[in-house]
């Protein structure tokens, strides 16, 4: 699982900037039609649809937007109907790149991604390029004052977890993809407030960024992120953190 905790330095800046840009609400809001449109408009009987909610209630989306993106996703408002597509790619370095994304036009987004990769220094590969170097785990970032590390190591083992790390700034625990709901009910029930909660595609190994490369590295990441298609993007890059901070 080595990397992990670079990935989730990355996505704390980018929830920073997706939320002062505006596209954090987009894509949480449309993940929850999605997820609804799949599983149906039940959140209880919907787990996918229930992280999805509340990650939005998280993220202080307003109830009647969740309850108009659900309707939307069952049919009882009209709306756009989404794919769900996984693009993967390499960024400078040869760092790998595995881009997860909701469209309505499948055409426009693969041609829009491959010249912004292209653009910055990266490129669009065949299925399955990449996509061998990850694993979906659950991943759930709690803040460092927001819990003991035993009460949290206590919590997460009951709940199934595979793993809880402690990073400078806070835990990381992981789960399999199947015990992602559960882990997130029980931190929710015990009160335990959730920084970055996700079903993150996990590096095997990671590529140490060269300090050259890592401004380069970030923007790509940047510039992906901020697609509209775009709700994931996960790499195998390991960033140094002084870079990191540069960069940001």
């Amino acid at each position: 699982m080595a990397g992990h905790s670079k990935w989730a330095q990355i996505k704390r800046k980018k929830a920073t900037i997706d939320s002062r840009r505006g596209k954090l609400w987009t894509k949480l809001l449309k993940e929850i039609t999605v997820s609804a449109r799949i599983g149906g408009g039940d959140p209880d009987g919907n787990p996918r649809l229930r992280s999805a909610v509340q990650e939005a209630r998280d993220a202080n989306v307003p109830n009647d937007n969740i309850d108009r993106a659900i309707k939307r996703g069952t049919g009882e408002l009209e709306g756009a109907t989404y794919d769900e597509l996984t693009y993967e790619g390499y960024g400078p370095g040869g760092v790998a790149l595995f881009i997860e994304a909701m469209t309505d036009n499948r055409n426009r987004t693969v041609g829009e991604l491959r010249h912004l990769l292209s653009r910055h220094g990266g490129n669009l590969g065949e299925n399955g390029c990449v996509a061998w170097m990850f694993e979906k785990k659950g991943l759930f970032v709690v803040p460092r004052d927001a819990v003991s590390e035993d009460r949290l190591v206590e919590l997460a083992l009951e709940a199934g977890a595979e793993d809880v790390r402690s990073e400078e700034d806070g835990y990381e625990v992981t789960t399999p993809p199947d015990g992602y709901a559960q882990m997130s009910q029980a931190l929710q029930r015990a009160g335990v407030p959730v920084e970055t909660r996700a079903l993150a595609m996990i590096p095997s190994t990671t590529v140490e960024v060269a300090s050259e490369d890592a401004g380069q590295v970030y923007r790509l990441l940047e510039a992906i992120e901020d697609h509209d298609d775009v709700q994931n993007v996960w790499t195998n890059a390991d960033i140094p953190a002084e870079a990191l901070a540069e960069a940001g």
